[in-house]
């Protein structure tokens, strides 16, 4: 590595404590006036480095730029994000991230983009993707579990998502079934799974989770009207959180729940954070409008409703979307 590569990773690993120039220049081996240029450098590429006299340098708290370095720093995974990929731009990280496996990528691998030009959400609708305001990432998994478990996956990525944005903010985050994650009201987060079965139809040959998270304020990014359902974690709690640090923790946090999958541990959680259930609802169902009241969660992530004649159903994901509560 040579001088500025070096002293992002010394920075990155110091936990947010300042390392003194003299120290740096110590620990890489160059002089004070080096160090002091190879700043300069990664300030130019868009890190946020504050540096104070007597104490020495640190990459500030509202640091904004992606770094694998930064991310990695932060990292508590066994194979998620050992494989870190950083895009400019991309038109979907689900996409990119698709090619990338059919290629051979490894399990845990991330595709992370600063922006993307027709982020996916669910059936075809398209996630906003304001450069450098949102995490746009999609982590490649290659699962033993079989299809039924797999059916899980959107579910227990939510609740793992929804922990990892409440342990940086310390705001309650809610679920609205199945993949949406909100606060106060208003989504900040969108997650859509998507799949690869094997030869013999058994398993998943791989499978894509796309996790797209409004960090940064969105004012001047949404329209008027996406403006009254969508918000950010800035604009809801008033903090500038990095984007980085924010990535190993959804890392950090998918990988556990992931691996305790199958034991269903989750749903107790799922069904706290969730929020249509317990009022009346509109929900399309196979092509079909259907006022319903939520009933709640059933162990497979599957919500049930009653409809007006009594008839209890269990919808899956592939059944239902659009689901409001009716005010």
């Amino acid at each position: 590595m040579n001088v500025k590569e070096t002293l992002l990773e010394t920075l990155a690993e110091s936990d947010g404590e300042y390392i003194s120039g003299a120290m740096l220049a110590e620990k890489i081996g160059v002089s004070r006036n080096a160090v002091w240029k190879a700043v300069r450098s990664l300030e130019t590429e868009g890190y946020l480095i504050e540096a104070v006299t007597s104490k020495g340098y640190r990459i500030s708290a509202v640091n904004n730029r992606l770094s694998e370095k930064l991310i990695r720093a932060s990292l508590k995974t066994e194979s998620f994000g050992k494989n870190i990929i950083i895009l400019d731009e991309t038109d979907s990280t689900n996409n990119y991230a698709k090619e990338t496996a059919v290629s051979g990528a490894e399990h845990g691998t991330v595709v992370i983009a600063d922006t993307q030009s027709s982020g996916k959400g669910r059936l075809g609708r398209t996630f906003v993707s304001p450069k450098g305001k949102g995490l746009y990432m999609t982590v490649i998994i290659r699962p033993d579990f079989d299809l039924e478990t797999a059916s899980l996956i959107t579910s227990a990525a939510a609740c793992a998502v929804a922990g990892a944005v409440e342990e940086l903010c310390h705001s309650d985050v809610k679920i609205k079934w199945v993949n949406d994650l909100y606060m106060n009201g208003r989504k900040i987060c969108g997650i859509l799974t998507e799949a690869s079965l094997g030869m013999e139809m058994k398993s998943l040959d791989y499978a894509v989770i796309g996790i797209g998270i409004n960090v940064r304020s969105a004012e001047g990014s949404f329209s008027r009207d996406l403006r009254v359902s969508a918000t950010s974690v800035e604009d809801e709690t008033g903090l500038k959180i990095d984007r980085n640090r924010l990535c190993a923790e959804v890392l950090n946090s998918l990988e556990r729940y992931l691996s305790e999958i199958e034991s269903r541990n989750y749903i107790r959680e799922y069904r706290n954070r969730e929020f249509l259930t317990g009022n009346t609802i509109t929900a399309n169902v196979n092509g079909n409008t259907v006022i319903a009241f939520a009933e709640g969660i059933d162990d497979n992530a599957n919500l049930i409703i009653k409809l007006p004649d009594g008839t209890i159903k269990h919808l899956s994901s592939g059944e239902a979307s659009l689901c409001r509560v009716i005010e």
